[in-house]
C-alpha cells in the first residue's frame, strides 16, 4: 500500500510535546536570512539561523516551483517551547542547516499569523501519523502538496529523516508524487465530509443525548475531562452553563462549579499575578505548561463572568479581577490592543519566572510566611521539582479563616498584601518572552470577555477597556471592507481571515448590547455582508476560512476547539443579527449551518459545543428583551443582575429605526418588550414583570 511504503521509508518517531518559547535573549549568530524582514516575533527569532528560511508568501512559493526543490514547511509559534528546542538543536546547527539549504526550500510559518496554512498541514500530519502538534514539520512538493509530516525530532533523527526524504525524492519521485496527490485528495475529502452531509431539522433531543454521552468523560472530582493533560475548554463550559438553565439535572451545575473552582485553585492559574496558562500537564490542574495565551484568558473571562453572574461566588469574581488586571498590566500595547502571548520560559527554563523556593518565600514574607504556607500549600501540594513550589490552593477561605482566627476581610487583606509583595519581588526577575503582535481575532475575543466581565461585576472600567479596544480594532484594522489580521509597530499586515471577521462581528454585537450605540450593530451587519460575499459558499452551505484559494485546499473550519470554530461563531452571529434586523435569510442560514453538523454532535460533544449553544438558542425558548425609553440603560442593568442565557437584552434611550425598536419609543415612559424569536408580547413597565415573562 502506497501510504505504508512511504511511511516505512520516512518514518522517524516524532515526539508530541507541549509548547512554550525559548528565551529571546539568545546570542545572535553571523547569519541573517529573509525572515529579518518580517514582523512576527516567531519568524524574527529564526532570522539569524544558518537555515535559509523563507516566509510564506506568493513570491516565495513561485520561486520554490522554479527551483523545483521539495518544500520543508516548519510551523510553530513564539511561545512554543519544543519549537525552540528544535531550533537550538537543529536549526542553529551548521551541518544540519547546510543540508536543509542544499536539498530543500525551507519555509517558516507562524501558525498564529497563518492559521489557514497551519490547518492544512496539521490535517496532513493527522492523516499520516494520527496525531499533530508543534513544531509541525511538513515536507511537500514544490506545488505545496504534502507527502510527510511530523512534530519534534532530535537532531540525529532529524538529519536522518532529511537524508531519507532527499534520497527518496530523487530516486522514487513518481511514488512520492503519487502519494502526495493521494494525501491532498484525503485532505480535500475531509473538507467535503461535512458539506456533503444533508441538513437535518433541528431536534432538541440531540442536545440531551449529547450531554448524556459527554458526562461519561467528566471528572467530577477535579473538573474538566477525565484525562491528562487538561486543557481549559471555554466553549464547552459556555454551552453547559446555558444548557443547565433548561435542565433539571443539578450535576451539570455541580460539574461546572467543580471545574471552575479547581482551575482557580490550581497551578494553572497564576495565583500571584492573575491569568491562566494554556494547560496543565497532569489531571489536577497543578503543573501548568506556563505559557499564557490571550485567546484562553479572553474566553475564560467570559466563563467566569457568567458563572459569577449565576452563583455570585466570590472566588469567581476574584479570578475575573486578577485576570483582567494582569491583562491590562502586562499584555496591553500602547496602541490600545492586546498582545498575543507570554512565553513559558525565562532564562532558558520553563516556569522559572513563576516558581518559588520556601526559603525565598520566608525571607520575603517573614511574619506572613506561615499563612502563605497554609494558603498556597508550600512544600506540600505546591511542591514541584528541584524544591520549587507552584503556588496553588487546596482549601477554601473558610478553612484558612478558622485555622488562623481571621475574619473574611482580614484574610482578604492579608492575602492581597502577600500577593503584592510577591508580585513586586517577581517583577525583578527576568520575564518570559513576549509575543507582541496584536491579532484582530484574539482582541475581538478580549472585547467580548471584558463585556461579560462588566455585565457580571458592574465594573465600569471593564466596559471602558472593552470599548476602547473595539474602537481601536475598527479604526486600525478595518479599512473600508478590508479587515487585517495582525497589527504591530503601527503596521497592519495579512488580510483578515474568517476568524477575524467572525469574532469582530460578535464583539460589535456585544458592544451594542451594553452601550446602545447603533454604530456598533451597524458595523456588525456590514461586516456580516462582507463575510457573505467573501467567504460563504451557498452550494456547500458553509463558510470558507480564507477569502482566496491560494492554498492546495480551501478549508472550512467546522470543529470547535479551545477556540470555537469560525462556522459555529458565524451561525451564532447570524442568529442574533437575524433577530435584531428581522432578517429571515440570516436566521435561515444559521439554522442550516447547525443542521449541517447536528448528526455529529452526540459522537463528538467537545468538538461541537459552540454549535450546541446556537442549537440551544434555536431549538429552545429564546427571548429578545427590548427596553426603550429615557431609563432604558438603567433598566437593562437591572435585568442583567441575574443570569439569563438564551436571552438577548437590548436597549435604546432614544427613538430608533432598527426593526426591534421601531415605533416603540415613548418620551414619557420606559417600556420593556419581551419577544420570543421575533414575536413580541405586550409591553410591561417593570423588570419584575419582564422576568416573569422569560421564566
Amino acid at each position: 500500500m502506497m501510504k505504508n511504503y512511504v511511511l516505512s521509508l520516512l518514518s522517524i518517531v516524532s515526539v508530541l510535546s507541549s509548547c512554550g518559547q525559548k528565551n529571546q535573549n539568545k546570542s545572535m549568530s553571523s547569519h541573517t536570512n529573509q525572515l529579518i524582514k518580517e514582523t512576527s516575533p516567531y519568524l524574527l527569532q529564526h532570522a539569524h539561523n544558518p537555515v535559509d528560511w523563507h516566509a510564506w508568501n506568493p513570491e516565495n512559493l513561485v520561486e520554490a516551483k522554479k527551483l523545483n526543490k521539495p518544500l520543508l514547511i516548519s510551523i510553530g509559534y513564539s511561545s512554543c517551547h519544543w519549537c525552540h528546542v528544535m531550533e537550538h538543536e537543529s536549526f542553529e546547527n551548521e551541518e544540519v542547516a547546510q543540508y536543509m539549504n542544499e536539498h530543500f526550500y525551507c519555509i517558516k510559518v507562524d501558525r498564529e499569523e497563518r492559521p489557514d496554512v497551519d490547518q492544512i498541514y496539521m490535517t496532513a500530519a493527522n492523516i499520516i501519523t494520527g496525531r499533530g502538534g508543534w513544531p509541525l514539520n511538513c515536507f511537500a512538493l514544490p506545488t505545496g502538496e504534502p507527502f510527510h509530516a511530523g512534530t519534534y525530532y532530535p537532531t540525529k533523527d532529524w538529519l536522518r529523516l532529511l537524508q531519507n526524504i532527499s534520497d527518496q525524492y530523487q530516486s522514487n519521485f513518481h511514488k512520492i508524487k503519487e502519494y502526495a496527490q493521494k494525501l491532498t485528495r484525503g485532505i480535500q475529502l475531509q473538507e467535503t465530509a461535512i458539506s456533503d452531509q444533508t441538513t437535518q431539522s433541528l431536534d432538541d433531543a440531540v442536545l440531551d443525548n449529547l450531554v448524556k454521552e459527554w458526562k461519561k468523560n467528566w471528572d467530577y472530582k477535579d473538573g474538566g475531562m477525565n484525562r491528562a493533560p487538561k486543557f481549559p475548554m471555554p466553549s464547552n463550559y459556555d454551552f453547559l452553563i446555558s444548557y443547565a438553565h433548561h435542565s433539571s439535572d443539578n450535576t451539570i451545575d455541580e460539574f461546572i462549579n467543580i471545574t471552575l473552582t479547581k482551575m482557580a485553585y490550581g497551578g494553572i492559574f497564576d495565583q500571584i499575578g492573575g491569568g491562566f496558562s494554556r494547560y496543565s500537564v497532569d489531571g489536577i490542574w497543578k503543573v501548568p505548561h506556563f505559557e499564557k495565551m490571550l485567546y484562553d484568558n479572553a474566553q475564560l473571562l467570559s466563563i467566569y463572568a457568567k458563572a459569577y453572574q449565576k452563583t455570585k461566588k466570590p472566588l469567581f469574581k476574584e479570578v475575573i479581577d486578577k485576570t483582567a488586571n494582569w491583562l491590562e498590566r502586562e499584555m496591553l500595547d500602547e496602541s490600545g490592543l492586546f498582545y498575543a502571548a507570554l512565553d513559558a520560559d525565562s532564562e532558558g527554563e520553563e516556569g522559572k519566572y513563576y516558581v518559588w523556593k520556601s526559603e525565598e518565600l520566608k525571607d520575603i514574607l517573614k511574619e506572613d510566611f506561615d499563612l502563605t504556607v497554609s494558603y498556597y500549600e508550600v512544600d506540600k501540594k505546591a511542591l514541584w521539582e528541584h524544591q520549587n513550589n507552584i503556588l496553588l490552593r487546596d482549601k477554601d477561605d473558610a478553612s484558612i479563616e478558622l485555622e488562623f482566627q481571621l475574619t473574611t476581610q482580614e484574610l482578604a487583606d492579608k492575602i492581597h498584601q502577600i500577593n503584592q509583595k510577591l508580585l513586586d519581588q517577581r517583577s525583578q526577575r527576568i520575564p518570559p518572552g513576549l509575543d507582541d503582535k496584536c491579532l484582530t481575532s484574539w482582541n475581538s475575543l478580549m472585547v467580548s470577555g471584558l463585556i461579560e466581565s462588566y455585565i457580571a461585576t458592574r465594573n465600569n472600567h471593564y466596559k471602558d477597556l472593552a470599548i476602547n479596544t473595539l474602537d481601536k480594532i475598527l479604526t486600525t484594522q478595518l479599512h473600508e471592507e478590508e479587515l487585517w489580521h495582525s497589527f504591530k509597530n503601527n503596521q497592519s499586515t495579512i488580510p483578515g481571515m474568517l476568524e477575524d471577521y467572525a469574532f469582530l462581528i460578535k464583539a460589535c454585537t456585544d458592544a451594542f448590547a451594553i452601550t446602545g450605540k447603533e454604530s456598533y450593530v451597524q458595523s456588525a451587519q456590514q461586516l456580516t455582508e462582507v463575510v457573505m460575499k467573501k467567504f460563504y459558499d451557498s452550494e456547500k452551505e458553509l463558510f470558507y476560512f480564507n477569502e482566496t484559494n491560494e492554498l492546495i485546499v480551501r478549508t472550512t473550519e467546522v470543529h470547535d476547539n479551545v477556540i470555537p470554530s469560525t462556522n459555529s461563531v458565524m451561525a451564532h452571529n447570524l442568529w442574533q443579527l437575524g433577530l435584531i434586523y428581522g432578517n429571515s435569510r440570516y436566521l435561515e442560514i444559521a439554522e442550516t449551518l447547525v443542521g449541517k453538523v447536528q448528526s455529529n454532535m452526540v459522537s463528538y460533544p467537545s468538538g461541537h459545543s459552540n454549535w450546541a449553544k446556537t442549537h440551544l438558542a434555536i431549538s429552545k425558548p429564546y427571548y429578545e428583551v427590548v427596553i426603550v425609553g429615557k431609563n432604558a440603560e438603567k433598566e437593562a442593568l437591572k435585568f442583567r443582575e441575574s443570569f439569563h442565557p438564551n436571552t438577548l437584552v437590548l436597549y435604546s434611550n432614544a427613538p430608533s429605526n432598527l426593526p426591534l425598536f421601531k415605533n416603540r419609543y415613548h418620551a414619557d415612559e420606559t417600556l420593556i418588550y419581551v419577544c420570543e424569536k421575533g414575536i413580541c408580547k405586550l409591553p410591561v413597565k417593570t423588570i419584575e414583570e419582564a422576568l416573569d415573562l422569560v421564566r
